[in-house]
């Protein structure tokens, strides 16, 4: 099947600042399960700026492979601004890369405890962290490519400076 034209273009474009600034790209995914890292390795010599990611979508992944505390994820749940930060930050030094971005939500149908479908937090770690929240309406492939989209929207701010 022929890459989303759309996402396409946000990763081409993710790569093209990548490489200009010659910087490594990790990525920690939970609701989207890969898509996020399949979308980057879709381009063509995604080899020269993509490390790796990983597929946290247990919370003992979360813990033991991106060094999320697991009281921050009793407070706070899985879905939450200070997960979603420690994911893309942990997946950073994880892979030893110069940008780490994570997702982190709830793609659907139905909600999780108080959380509601399509809820969802992206964090970039870089030279500046940050983290943002999103509340999807669609389905949940639609919400799972809405937060692919909104992951690249951001890596191609971030990196624009």
């Amino acid at each position: 099947m022929p890459p989303d034209p759309e996402i396409y273009s946000l990763a081409t474009r993710v790569g093209e600042r990548l490489r200009r600034h010659r910087r490594w790209l990790a990525v920690a995914e939970s609701c989207t399960g890969g898509l996020l890292g399949a979308a980057l390795t879709d381009v063509p010599g995604s080899s020269a700026y993509f490390v790796g990611g990983v597929i946290s979508y247990a919370d003992r992944v979360k813990v033991d492979q991106l060094g999320v505390p697991a009281d921050l994820l009793q407070r706070h749940g899985a879905v939450s601004e200070p997960v979603a930060a420690a994911m893309a930050g942990g997946v950073r030094q994880l892979l030893r890369s110069d940008v780490g971005v994570s997702i982190t939500g709830v793609a659907g149908p139905d909600a999780e405890g108080s959380k509601p479908a399509g809820l969802t937090f992206i964090g970039i770690a870089a030279l500046s962290s940050s983290t943002h929240q999103f509340q999807w309406s669609g389905d949940r492939w639609d919400n799972r490519r809405r937060s692919v989209v909104a992951a690249l929207e951001l890596l191609v701010q971030v990196l624009e400076l």
